[in-house]
Formats: structure tokens, sequence, C-alpha cells
């Protein structure tokens, strides 16, 4: 432990499961107070009784902007404000530029974009209003670069968040609120089981397959996903700002 978020209220927006639980787990371990949300409030208890009495959860859908601000007011108004923001909700239900129906096309800016939006102007809006830094950092995707046929509505609202990402940075950045983004890679979660089995028919050893033929013979990692959020939540990471970091194996451009 190297205390890098001490005395830091850090909201992972999401954090209830997957990378969102691992990042709540860094952050704790890094001696910040955590509030996670999510659409049930169930497994936010049972991730804050597990981790401990730094922890807290409040139940929100981002996907509905009410909820959105929502969760940050209530970290607000459980410890009087917010000095980190990590935006890790996601949906990834497939869908080509074909099969993709408006509902579809909705529910995935609604998720991947709008709630973002509006967890940051909430959260922004309780850094300025105090005159205090802060820091934002969006999980977005590799795949927001191009991505694959089926994720069309999902490339669409997160290249979206890579924009907003930067015009949010740019315009913050005299008020000494910084905002980056990791293009995250395929990442080994519960979820992604759960996506490979009802999309893709995937078998009980797909994960073994799936490393055996990447680079670095294994999926992206919660656990160091999670220490470069906290990274770049922290003073460590000094003045960067606006940054998209490609956080993958595989190298965008690149060819054999």
């Amino acid at each position: 432990m190297q205390e890098l978020l001490t005395d830091k209220v850090v909201l992972v927006v999401g954090g209830t499961s997957g990378l969102g639980a691992g990042i709540a787990r860094a952050a704790a371990r890094e001696g910040a107070t955590v509030v996670v949300s999510g659409r049930r409030a169930e497994p936010g208890e049972a991730l804050a009784r597990e981790i401990g009495a730094s922890v807290s959860a409040v139940t929100g859908d981002v996907s509905v902007v009410e909820d959105a601000k929502g969760v940050v007011a209530r970290t607000i108004e459980r410890h009087g404000r917010v000095d980190a923001l990590v935006n890790c909700a996601g949906l990834t239900d497939r869908g080509s530029i074909l099969d993709t129906d408006p509902e579809l096309f909705d529910r995935h800016i609604a998720t991947n974009l709008r709630g973002p939006f509006f967890t940051m102007q909430a959260a922004i809006a309780d850094m300025t209003g105090r005159g205090a830094p802060g820091t934002i950092v969006n999980i977005a995707s590799i795949s927001a670069l191009g991505g694959q046929p089926y994720l069309a509505p999902y490339v669409a609202a997160k290249s979206g968040l890579l924009g907003l990402t930067k015009n949010v940075a740019h315009a913050h950045r005299f008020d000494r609120v910084r905002v980056n983004a990791l293009n995250i890679g395929w990442t080994q979660t519960a979820g992604e089981d759960a996506t490979q089995r009802r999309f893709h028919g995937a078998s009980d050893d797909w994960v073994e397959q799936a490393n055996a033929r990447l680079p670095m013979g294994k999926l992206g990692q919660v656990d160091e996903i999670a220490d470069a959020v906290v990274f770049l939540l922290s003073d460590r990471s000094g003045v960067v700002t606006g940054s998209v970091i490609d956080w993958d194996q595989q190298v965008i451009g690149g060819q054999d």
C-alpha cells in the first residue's frame, strides 16, 4: 500500500462487480473513502461488507439521467464532496450496423455515453464549486477505435466518450480537474464470461483458448487495470489530462 488516495473521496460508477469492483478494492487499498454505485443494492452492499468500513454503496442506473446525477449527489451528501470519479458502467450487448434497432442503439448511448456525461457534469460542478482540484477516469474501449462488426452501437457510444473526455479535460484544465480515459481491451471478468456464453456460444474452456492465442498469453486482468486507474486518479500522475491510453496488447495500426 502506497496510500496514493489517502483522504480522497472516490465514486466508482458501475463499481459493484467486475472491473468496477476491482477499482473500488484498489482505491480502498490506497487509502480512499470509496462509494460504489450499481443498478441493484445487494451487490454493492456485499462488496462494502467485503472490503470494510471505507466503502459504501448507492443504487442508481446510470442510463437514467436523474440516477447518474443522483449517485454523485448522494456521495456528496454522505461525505461532503467528491474528489475523484470513475465511470466504469458499461453495456456490451451486440449489434451490427444492419441489425441494430433504435432501442438497442439508445441503450448503448444512454449507458456508455449519456450516463458518463451527466456524472461528470455533477462531479465537476461540486469540484469547481468548492474551488478544489479533482480527477476523473473514464473506462472506454480499444474497440472505440474501430471495433468488431457486431459492436456498432457500442463503438459509436465509446468513440463519443473519447471525444467527450478530451473536451471536458480541455474545458476544466484551469480548474485543475484532470480527465483521462483508458481504452481497455479484452478483459477477464464474470461479465465477460456471461457475454461470451450468451452471444458467442463459448465453451467452459474459452478463457484458456483465448489465452493461448493472445500475445501476452492472457486476457487483460482486473487488478492490473485497477492499478492504472488508481495511478491516474492520484497525484502521482502529475499534470496529465486529456489523455486516452490504449490499455491492450494489440497495437492499433500495426500490421504483419
